[in-house]
């Protein structure tokens, strides 16, 4: 237990620059209260003992403003920042070294009785402020939900998510070990561009495009038809249905071309 307690301590002064002594962690930061207190209230569940260890982990979110039910399975080196109105579900399930921001949810949209209902994170998860995961699937190792997230479906290991509903905006780096992955505190991955953003630019630019070849082409007719207009005023012979057939054979050879370039 007192084991167990140091690593936490050491966790804390780690990933928190303004924790200064570890006598300050172990008496002013609530998740570790809610941690230490989760403990006892999980024993008392796996020994059957469900009013008792309910009725601590009640106490703990009355002292801390966590509420962590004692049926959920925590691992080591979790931490809890801050920890306000954290909740965490029945069958949910926090591996190693995980860090949870305040006011983040874990919850279920199931109402089965004895199923999955809760999410499942696994190593190295970091989980923003305000953030709500939402289902019985899992986090990949090393992901990070960004703050106010929205997660309804599984994000791959090492990968970043951010919006409501969460999409992934950056994929997992490959080049990079789990083990030398930096700390992103609140789950801000620098530097990460939204990939809907960047559709839209493109769409954007594409329409430029197309409206400066529109604007050619309605120039270049402007010279054509002029062009007749003098040939006409000469008392010239025109045959217009001729043109006019030359004209559409070469917009098509035209738009063939582009499409064998692209």
């Amino acid at each position: 237990m007192f084991e167990r307690l140091r690593e936490d301590i050491a966790t804390i002064r780690e990933r928190d620059p303004a924790a200064r002594s570890a006598w300050e962690v172990l008496t002013c930061y609530p998740g570790l209260h809610a941690l230490v207190a989760h403990r006892l209230s999980h024993a008392c569940w796996r020994a059957r003992r469900r009013w008792l260890a309910r009725f601590i982990s009640q106490v703990a979110r009355f002292m801390t403003g966590i509420e962590i039910h004692p049926g959920a399975t925590v691992g080591r080196r979790v931490f809890i920042d801050h920890g306000m109105g954290v909740v965490v579900g029945e069958t949910a399930e926090i591996g190693d070294d995980c860090t949870i921001y305040q006011g983040v949810t874990l919850g279920g949209t199931l109402l089965t009785r004895g199923a999955k209902r809760h999410p499942t994170l696994e190593r190295g998860v970091i989980v923003g402020a305000g953030a709500k995961v939402l289902g019985g699937f899992t986090i990949g190792e090393n992901a990070k939900i960004g703050s106010n997230a929205v997660v309804v479906k599984p994000v791959p290991a090492g990968a970043t998510a951010v919006g409501n509903p969460a999409r992934v905006v950056q994929p997992a780096d490959r080049k990079r070990s789990p083990e030398h992955a930096a700390f992103c505190a609140y789950g801000i991955t620098p530097n990460a561009e939204d990939p809907v953003s960047l559709a839209l630019h493109g769409l954007i630019d594409h329409a430029a495009n197309e409206k400066q070849r529109v604007d050619e082409i309605v120039a270049a007719l402007e010279r054509l038809g002029a062009r007749l207009e003098a040939l006409q005023g000469a008392d010239a012979v025109v045959d217009l249905q001729r043109l006019s057939a030359a004209i559409q054979g070469a917009a098509h050879a035209s738009a063939e071309a582009r499409t064998s370039v692209g």
